[in-house]
């Protein structure tokens, strides 16, 4: 006998599971606002319930009638015969939603409907059945929409989406069906029999691997449940739906597993044991195998022959993440990740946010729309290959607004005099800068002491620090002096757009001064050191977010990080921590009082595609940080400002309490580890007492890069470790 029957789904989904119950032998089969209607015997109805990937739910349809009131919605219920499909002494349980002019709420609505089937049940003389709100025989779907209702028996019971793999599915988790969408619309399916592999470099709860592990597998997602919700409606029959049901057991059982290759991949350990937990449960471990690995560190797979598959990932967005400064470098970073290692692949991303999508920096080519709870999920495909150029949102920066141009003019003859020092400088530097692939470098450093400032370069940009003159130059002459050295330095490195200069007369700073801002241009552009990429401000502060005489000191950090835990002191922007992570570090901490500089160190782990779990930040006065951790650490860097007065914290002096800071810090310091301790005050001596106490060495010469050669007083450094 054929039947009509509607399977619900999220909105955007139903295009796909149209074609999946069409796979599934459904006729008449019409895409709907609510889902998919379809036409079929029972037997297809059991199919559905058990293979639907995409179904919320598969109603039995009894019927539709015009109702706007709460005594239409009563009359209408009555004209069916409902000791058709319950008991009478079984429970019910009435799932209304929708209203009219006469029904303003749901549960209105649900009462008449529930009150017309038991005023039948007691006129007919039979008992009277009673509401289960968890675990009815029954399942009543009512829709009233634009004063049509529409009648059923929900034959799924608890939603289809529920496999019951995931028990704790993270932070704003991922539905199944709207996962087995996406991975449908990649034709997943298909691709998995040709033998090609599906990997998730930001893997969550492993939910997208595991839809698409049951469906490379035959696996019906329903085989799991113990109970449907036909299993307590009186038309149910036992026999047909036992027979689907082996026949899905069969199918399961033999497909080969053996060339399958799932991968996945997240740098937070808790997800990774989410996700072997959920792979667990479905006795997945051997085909669904999980890394604990930072995106930054993911490549293809390399032990056979994997040039094509699908890399499919739902990044953190908006509602998943807590800094969102830093989720358009993460998707960027995973848009050049992805460019670079999975060449002729098809990557799929799933945002909640379109500007997210276009910040991965690569073309789309196919775009869908799934609505996941309360939100909209964009489903994007990108065909990966050399037609597909990653852009940096760098790159994307540089299209917009015309810069805007000054005419280059004769320098002065002190511009000419700073002009000559900096090609000088320039000659000696560049050997140097290109054997060891610096960027970002100092070029100047007060060399004409009557033209005192610092002239850094980031990536061809210029930022200008002017020293504060003596006292005895008169205002006028220094700015004379001033304006001087950077027309020389705009000559040199024929800087014409005004916008790659920064220019900032450069003063001590004490306590909070030192964090607040000179402009508000909120203009960060990325450098590299090394492998690290790192956001810099040349405009907004007196420092930049990268100390550039640090650069060997971070060097040693990612070599000697590898395995171990490592801690960073007064961590600034990060990049130290950055170094570690990259150099192989198992977790980290970097603790600053400054909300702006953990704030812009996250997202330099975003645009690094590195986890804020593994490697988190910590905003507290780092004394009284010490004073309460208890775990050791095997790396730790301690760069204390000289001076510090900030609001709500003890005042700081580099000079009178390093030693009490060391003897906190090395407290924390793993027997074996090393710590290094830096410091930027010209005049500071070590207490002797440190060298009492631990085991030092003065590494000072061999920290100070060469662009800085000049200027041995830059800052002092120490390697401590215990006796």
């Amino acid at each position: 006998m054929t039947h009509a029957f509607l399977a619900t789904c999220p909105a955007g989904v139903g295009v796909y599971l149209a074609q999946e119950l069409e796979g599934l032998g459904a006729q008449q089969i019409v895409e709907r606002p609510v889902g998919v209607s379809f036409e079929g015997g029972l037997g297809l109805a059991y199919r559905a319930c058990l293979w639907s990937r995409m179904a919320n739910r598969i109603i039995f349809q009894l019927g539709a009638a015009e109702a706007r009131s709460g005594d239409e919605l009563y009359e209408a219920t009555r004209r069916i015969d409902w000791t058709a499909h319950l008991a009478a002494n079984g429970s019910l349980l009435v799932d209304f939603a929708g209203r009219s002019s006469g029904v303003r709420n749901a549960q209105f609505g649900a009462q008449r409907i529930k009150d017309a089937i038991v005023d039948q049940f007691r006129e007919k003389g039979m008992g009277r059945p009673s509401v289960d709100l968890k675990q009815p025989d029954v399942r009543i779907f009512a829709r009233l929409s634009k004063g049509r209702l529409i009648l059923g028996i929900d034959l799924s019971g608890d939603s289809l989406h529920r496999r019951g793999y995931r028990l704790d599915g993270g932070v704003a988790p991922l539905r199944e069906n709207i996962a087995a969408a996406a991975l449908w619309a990649a034709s997943w399916p298909v691709r998995s029999q040709r033998g090609e592999a599906l990997l998730d470099p930001m893997c969550g709860s492993a939910t997208l691997l595991l839809e698409g592990a049951l469906m490379a597998l035959d696996r019906a997602p329903g085989l799991n449940r113990k109970r449907f919700g036909f299993h307590g409606w009186a038309g149910h029959d036992e026999d047909q739906w036992r027979a689907v049901r082996v026949n899905a057991e069969e199918r399961a059982a033999a497909k080969p597993a053996n060339q399958l290759e799932i991968r996945g991949y997240d740098g937070d350990m808790q997800a990774v044991r989410r996700c072997q937990d959920n792979i667990g449960r479905l006795g997945l471990e051997d085909i669904v195998r999980i890394s604990c690995k930072d995106l930054a560190l993911v490549t293809r797979p390399t032990h056979r022959d994997l040039s094509r598959g699908v890399l499919v990932t739902n990044p953190p967005w908006g509602e998943r993440m807590g800094q969102p400064d830093a989720l358009p470098h993460l998707y960027n970073a995973l848009g050049e990740r992805i460019s670079e290692e999975f060449n002729n692949w098809l990557a799929v991303v799933l945002t909640s946010e379109l500007s997210l999508g276009k910040a991965v920096g690569l073309r789309a080519d196919k775009r869908h729309c799934f609505h996941n709870g309360r939100l909209d999920l964009h489903c994007l495909q990108f065909q990966l290959g050399p037609e597909n150029r990653f852009r940096s949102l760098q790159q994307d920066a540089k299209h917009g607004p015309r810069r805007q141009l000054t005419a280059p003019r004769a320098l002065s003859q002190g511009g000419q005099m700073v002009a000559n020092r900096l090609r000088k400088n320039l000659k000696r530097l560049t050997p140097w800068l290109r054997r060891e692939d610096v960027t970002c470098y100092r070029v100047y450093d007060a060399d004409i002491p009557e033209y005192a400032a610092a002239i850094d370069v980031y990536e061809g940009r210029l930022h200008i620090a002017e020293y504060a003159a003596p006292i005895r130059i008169p205002e006028q002459k220094a700015a004379e002096r001033f304006a001087q050295l950077v027309e020389g330095a705009r000559d040199v490195f024929e800087v014409v757009a005004t916008d790659e200069i920064a220019v900032k007369q450069r003063l001590r700073q004490r306590g909070r001064d030192q964090y607040q801002r000179l402009e508000t241009t909120r203009e960060r552009i990325v450098v590299c050191e090394g492998r690290v990429k790192v956001l810099v401000n040349l405009h907004d502060y007196l420092d930049t977010g990268l100390f550039l005489d640090h650069r060997p000191l971070r060097k040693w950090l990612g070599r000697e990080a590898s395995g171990g835990h490592f801690l960073n002191l007064f961590s600034y922007t990060g990049v130290a921590t950055l170094h570690a992570a990259l150099g192989g570090a198992t977790t980290s901490t970097s603790v600053d009082s400054s909300a702006t500089y953990l704030d812009w160190f996250n997202a330099n782990l975003a645009l690094n595609g590195l986890s804020e779990r593994q490697h988190r930040g910590v905003r507290a006065d780092v004394r009284d940080w010490l004073s309460e951790e208890t775990r050791t650490y095997d790396l730790i860097m301690v760069d204390p400002p000289s001076f510090s007065n900030s609001k709500g914290q003890a005042d700081f002096d580099v000079q009178r309490d390093h030693l009490s800071l060391l003897e906190l810090a090395m407290e924390r310091l793993s027997e074996g580890g090393v710590l290094y301790f830096s410091s930027n005050h010209r005049k500071f001596v070590m207490d002797p007492r440190v060298e009492q106490t631990w085991q030092v060495k003065d590494v000072t010469k061999g920290s100070i890069p060469e662009d800085f050669s000049r200027n041995q007083r830059i800052h002092a450094c120490w390697r401590l470790t215990h006796n």
